[in-house]
């Protein structure tokens, strides 16, 4: 998929995701700009210089405050880069003709009701990271016309912290783990992401709302068991540890959680097992405790 008339700014290039969507780029042989921390998307002016005579085509903004139970300590710095920088963003992308390829997430809901969310649902979040993430919604649809927001849940990948890595970690560490089960939804694997932007910068899509994550439904306790399946085939898992079910209330943190927290998926995916075996298949040489 090469489009020699594509430019794409990936915001955020060091994290999980960002750095997925750089490797995919450049394996189709499309040209980017790749930008972390150096650039500061809360101020509206760093940003209109940097874009200044760059021939940008597409921004895909995977930057974020994304520490959830830390934002409810640090609600100016979530604001900064949830909502803010969103803002700052989608007004410079208009400004240039640029299309904006937006991440956001599944705690935009609350989870109260067992239902599937579809993308025109109302949004009602419970903690401050869900509550300035969909303020970064609300300013992208107020300050471009031609955007995707993609919201995803549970994200995890072989570029920095996530889930998997901890589970792993304790469960070489300790003999007996307890984790949440009464949390619902669907894991979503980087690469398999950064696959679905690389599709929404090939291929002009109708512009608006996306949720995309792997397919099937678990909680964190069942995705905690297949790690733990996986990571003791793979060897990366050299003793045993017991995986114990506990409920939310057992295990109280800062922010509230949405308990069901499942999204309609209505482009093709992999089931999230699946993914998670090709997980393990490349990291199977990681030191875990880097």
């Amino acid at each position: 998929m090469k489009n020699d008339k594509t430019f794409v700014w990936v915001i955020g290039a060091n994290g999980m995701l960002g750095h997925e969507v750089v490797d995919i780029l450049k394996v189709h042989e499309i040209p980017c700009y790749a930008t972390d921390i150096e650039c500061d998307i809360t101020s509206i002016e760093v940003i209109r210089n940097y874009v200044e005579d760059k021939p940008i085509t597409h921004i895909v903004n995977c930057a974020a405050y994304t520490a959830v139970d830390k934002a409810e300590d640090e609600p100016e710095k979530a604001y900064a880069l949830n909502a803010l920088g969103p803002k700052n963003i989608s007004i410079i992308a208009a400004e240039i003709g640029a299309i904006l390829i937006h991440i956001s997430t599944d705690y935009v809901f609350d989870g109260q009701s067992e239902k599937v969310y579809k993308e025109n649902d109302p949004v009602h979040p419970l903690s401050v990271y869900g509550k300035t993430k969909a303020e970064g919604e609300a300013f992208v649809q107020q300050n471009i016309k031609e955007y995707y927001i993609v919201r995803t849940a549970w994200l995890y990948g072989k570029y920095g912290k996530n889930f998997v890595y901890t589970m792993l970690k304790l469960m070489n560490d300790r003999d007996e783990i307890s984790v949440v089960s009464d949390q619902h939804g669907s894991p979503t694997y980087a690469p398999d992401l950064a696959e679905f932007i690389l599709v929404l910068i090939g291929e002009k899509s109708q512009f608006g709302i996306y949720h995309y994550t792997n397919d099937g439904q678990t909680t964190w306790f069942d995705f905690a068991e297949e790690i733990y399946k996986l990571g003791s085939k793979y060897g990366l898992i050299s003793s045993d540890c017991k995986v114990s079910p506990v409920t939310s209330d057992k295990y109280p943190t800062k922010a509230q959680r949405p308990k069901w927290s499942k999204l309609n998926n209505i482009r093709n995916s992999y089931e999230w097992r699946y993914s998670l075996l090709k997980f393990f298949s490349e990291i199977k040489n990681i030191n875990i405790y880097r």
